[in-house]
């Protein structure tokens, strides 16, 4: 089990640990709903540096990622991160990433912690030209502050204006006292917020400095849980849950980062995959009565037919009602269909919703 270089100071400050990809890391602090909302309402900062970070850069890097990812790169100017997902060759999804653009034939991908060696193998197996590739991940460390107040107990740390910082952006600069840290206008809970990256060495020094300026705006450390809820909240799919090698980005309703105006790995398969139809999509679907939707559990049509699988579900804090979301087939996605979860031999019932949940 791989420990984060903030593993120390999780366990000071009581965190559960729990083994996550590999990694032993904290799952929640004071508990998972009032994190959830200190994110939602305030600020809160996750230590993600389980997260993988590879740079592949020189002759023929713009190329090579043309072809290994769904979205065009080529988009891409100086300081700005696009999403994307890797094909995997028959239609599904090795993983998905953000691909920052650094410089010219100069960018970070920055993939999940537990596809770290098979993304690296898949970008290796696929690197046909020689392009320079380097696996960072173990040097780096990586936070995420999130929440509304993000920008403003951050600023003070750094020259970089964060308030007027564009989503989907970031810059390089000094933070926390601290020379090439990366300064990102990303994240997962849809709370708004920054991911910082910087080696691990000055892990101590810039955790410590990010709570001495945060704590007038209330700042504290969250826990995977929390980052689990609000993710799901927004509908962001997880890698093994909602999206894998089995899923395609179209049945993913991942469309948007799927381009075909370049050509790719599965362009041809994708293409013709929209061009047909698909079978099944991946919807978004609240509780009408009690009971948690799991990943694995069954989707029944009033009929009592199966028609599709739950891949994540949980109580929202903010909604205060169990949501879900679950590929069901192509006749059962509109929103405001009934649906049935089956939970512990009972058929409970259910509606597709519009995903976000939460706006």
């Amino acid at each position: 089990m791989k420990n984060t270089a903030l593993t120390k100071v999780h366990e000071t400050l009581g965190a559960k640990m729990v083994p996550f990809a590999g990694y032993n890391m904290p799952v929640q602090y004071e508990g998972l709903n009032a994190e959830h909302k200190i994110v939602r309402e305030g600020v809160g900062v996750f230590d993600v540096s389980h997260m993988g970070e590879f740079f592949i850069k020189g002759k023929g890097a713009l190329d090579l990622l043309q072809k290994i990812t769904t979205n065009d790169v080529s988009k891409l100017s100086d300081g700005k991160i696009q999403y994307s997902c890797f094909p995997n060759g028959k239609g599904g999804i090795v993983d998905d990433l953000l691909v920052y653009r650094r410089a010219e034939e100069d960018y970070m991908l920055v993939v999940n912690a537990s596809n770290i060696e098979k993304d690296w193998n898949w970008i290796s197996s696929n690197n046909t030209d020689g392009v320079s590739m380097t696996d960072n991940s173990d040097e780096i460390s990586l936070l995420a502050v999130q929440g509304p107040k993000a920008a403003e107990a951050l600023q003070s740390l750094t020259d970089i204006n964060l308030s007027e910082m564009t989503y989907y952006t970031f810059e390089t600069g000094v933070f926390a006292g601290i020379d090439d840290v990366i300064v990102s206008a990303t994240g997962y809970t849809g709370a708004g917020g920054f991911e910082i990256y910087f080696k691990n060495e000055n892990a101590d020094e810039i955790w410590a400095k990010i709570f001495e300026a945060g704590k007038d705006w209330g700042i504290k450390p969250i826990g995977l849980g929390a980052r689990d809820t609000l993710r799901l909240e927004k509908g962001f799919c997880l890698y093994g849950n909602d999206i894998d090698d089995t899923t395609s980005p179209l049945e993913a309703g991942l469309g948007w980062i799927t381009k075909f105006s370049k050509d790719f790995i599965d362009s041809d398969k994708l293409a013709k995959q929209k061009e047909e139809g698909i079978k099944r999509r991946l919807v978004g679907f609240e509780m009408l009565e009690r009971g948690i939707p799991r990943q694995g559990y069954s989707i029944l049509d009033k009929n009592g037919n199966k028609i599709g699988n739950v891949t994540s579900g949980t109580q929202s804090p903010t909604l205060s009602k169990a949501i879900g979301l679950g590929y069901v087939n192509i006749e059962n996605k509109t929103p405001g269909n009934e649906i049935f979860i089956e939970i512990r031999n009972k058929t409970i019932r259910a509606e597709v919703v519009k995903i976000p949940f939460v706006k």
